[in-house]
């Protein structure tokens, strides 16, 4: 297992417009019908990987403990399912609906919201604020597969719990790691 970490986009770059489709409801969905009313949360997964096994149950519990404060989770996969058929819409609808997802589940086949974005490796993640300004990129917390650390969101917490306190977000923040998109032929 190979960790990739992720591009740490500047903070304050614009979060990119995209329309999508959720692999869950079979509809397209943009962005900006989809933002929360205090921030929102863009996460880059996909079915296989391990580091997103890993911190799926925390992932669900900050899902659940902070959706009701009107922030919004979107999790996107972009993985190319040609080569990781485990990637693909159907798997990835069958993902969502066995863990009980409770937001869109986007899947980017031609990886240009990935590239949007910068994202790198999967899980990686991306905080907006109401002004859709990012505040927060990087990882959930320390844990990965390959060591001791408690799988507790603590960074991701500390991000969105700033926000709704109408507080800067520390600036000092760390890269997630994981394993890296996986690029189809076509990508640049």
């Amino acid at each position: 297992m190979t960790m990739t970490p992720s591009s740490m986009l500047p903070l304050g770059t614009p979060a990119p417009a995209f329309e999508l489709p959720d692999t869950i409801s079979g509809q397209r969905l943009a962005y900006a019908a989809l933002r929360g009313t205090t921030a929102t949360v863009v996460i880059f997964v996909c079915n296989h990987c391990p580091y997103v096994k890993h911190i799926q149950a925390e992932l669900l519990r900050v899902v659940h403990d902070y959706q009701p404060c009107g922030i919004a989770f979107i999790a996107i996969s972009s993985n190319d399912a040609v080569a990781y058929p485990e990637d693909g819409p159907d798997r990835m609808k069958a993902e969502a609906q066995a863990q009980g997802y409770t937001f869109p589940y986007l899947y980017d086949e031609t990886q240009d919201v990935a590239h949007a974005f910068h994202a790198a490796c999967t899980p990686e993640f991306y905080v907006f604020d109401r002004a859709d300004a990012l505040v927060y990129r990087g990882r959930m917390d320390a844990a990965t597969p390959k060591n001791d650390a408690v799988n507790d969101g603590r960074d991701l917490r500390a991000a969105l719990d700033a926000v709704l306190a109408n507080k800067p977000v520390n600036p000092t923040q760390l890269p997630s790691y994981g394993c890296n998109i996986k690029w189809g032929s076509g990508a640049r």
